[in-house]
């Protein structure tokens, strides 16, 4: 395969070009232009927010789009109380997430700590496990272990 980036001179002379593709919704789908990762980092995309990714959580994505959706949009401070007195099995791998989406904002990125909210919080399936469980008369259940692929985005209220 060859490499089909763009020297960063000539990234960072036409950037205002870049941006303006980057930023223009594809006229079917809505979806913005595809960049790769590393002319995502000349152009400084991604820099406004910090990220966290959990993939493969032995959790169904069904439960954890439920405590998810409590968090959406709240400060931090406010979402870490929420998932601290939440009873659920996601919330302490929320709680986990969020700190580490929090850090990558704080020290890779420069935000203030106080200014930052839940922006996006998705939950996606991931690779289900099957198991089989016997049962009487030589019969056979399946157990269906779920998986799921979790993304916590923080970012800086204006």
């Amino acid at each position: 395969m060859g490499n089909n980036s763009i020297p960063k001179k000539e990234l960072l002379q036409d950037r205002d070009k870049a941006l303006e593709v980057y930023n223009a919704k594809h006229r079917k789908s809505n979806r913005p232009a595809l960049l790769t990762k590393d002319e995502k980092k000349k152009l400084g995309i991604g820099k406004d927010q910090g990220k966290a990714v959990l993939k493969y959580a032995r959790i169904s994505a069904r439960k954890v789009k439920i405590v998810l959706d409590l968090i959406k949009g709240k400060s931090i401070d406010e979402a870490y109380g929420i998932l601290r007195y939440t009873p659920k099995a996601a919330s302490d791998l929320l709680y986990k997430l969020l700190k580490s989406a929090e850090s990558n904002a704080t020290n890779n990125n420069g935000l203030d700590r106080d200014d930052l909210y839940v922006a996006e919080a998705f939950a996606g399936q991931g690779p289900t496990l099957k198991r089989i469980l016997p049962r009487a008369q030589g019969r056979a259940n399946r157990i269906r272990k779920r998986t799921s692929h979790i993304t916590l985005v923080v970012k800086e209220r204006s």
